[in-house]
């Protein structure tokens, strides 16, 4: 008696494969091998990419707290260092929100760090 190999559950997987790697360029669409090598590896690059995104957002958070604290005539290092000894409990990403949307407020934050500072 031939050996069962289970060709339903085979195909299947194959076509869930392949249905992942919809829209991709060539072969890498519609060949087995090719299409689970760059499915494995775009499932690679997502999986760092959601790590590295949060390390990109605080830079950008950065960025723009550095170029409202310039306006200011502070430098990032120098702000960020006058709100913890005046211990005031904001994050970066609001604080670079405030230097977007709201530079009065911002501007408030900076001259009670300075007033705490003194």
């Amino acid at each position: 008696m031939p050996k069962a190999k289970n060709a339903v559950a085979s195909r299947a997987r194959r076509k869930k494969v392949l249905k992942q790697t919809k829209g991709n360029f060539g072969a890498r669409k519609n060949v087995w091998t090719v299409a689970k090598n760059t499915l494995e590896k775009g499932l690679t690059y997502a999986y760092r990419d959601r790590k590295k995104k949060k390390a990109n957002f605080r830079a950008l958070w950065i960025q723009r707290i550095n170029a409202a604290a310039r306006i200011e005539g502070l430098s990032y290092s120098k702000l960020m260092g006058l709100i913890h000894k005046a211990d005031i409990d904001i994050n970066r990403k609001v604080l670079a929100d405030l230097a977007m949307n709201q530079p009065e407020a911002f501007k408030a934050i900076v001259v009670k760090a300075k007033q705490a500072a003194k």
